[in-house]
């Protein structure tokens, strides 16, 4: 099966939930057109397609937090990839490992993620 049979969305893209591969921890989700997917397959560092900014982008390009791409794989319906990856640093722009950091707990929410950078630090450069 090869990627052209992946069912991209009506705006030629497919969601990509990151995980450690090592812990399952789900790190991050984002989009990637064919390009994004191709480009990461073949250098084995995670591309994606920003929507706001419409281009291609580096996961890491700024900050140096890339993700090493161990394994991809795609669900029954072949509209959605899961990327397992080494994560250096941090995954999420706002400092913490991953993006999922907060919980809903009854009618509060909850920080239960860990900080890793001071993104002022990181992108001021």
């Amino acid at each position: 099966m090869g990627i052209m049979k992946l069912k991209f969305n009506e705006q030629g893209l497919i969601p990509a939930i990151i995980q450690d591969y090592k812990t399952g921890e789900v790190l991050m989700m984002a989009y990637m057109n064919e390009d994004a997917l191709r480009r990461t397959v073949k250098t084995g560092k995670v591309h994606f397609y920003s929507r706001s900014r419409k281009k291609l982008w580096l996961k890491g390009e700024t900050s140096g937090h890339l993700q090493l791409v161990k394994e991809i794989r795609f669900d029954c319906d072949e509209d959605a990839l899961l990327i397992k990856v080494r994560q250096l640093g941090g995954a999420c722009h706002t400092g913490y490992r991953s993006c999922f950091y907060r919980k809903i707990e009854g009618k509060s929410v909850k920080v239960v993620g860990k900080k890793v950078f001071e993104p002022k630090d990181v992108y001021a450069k």
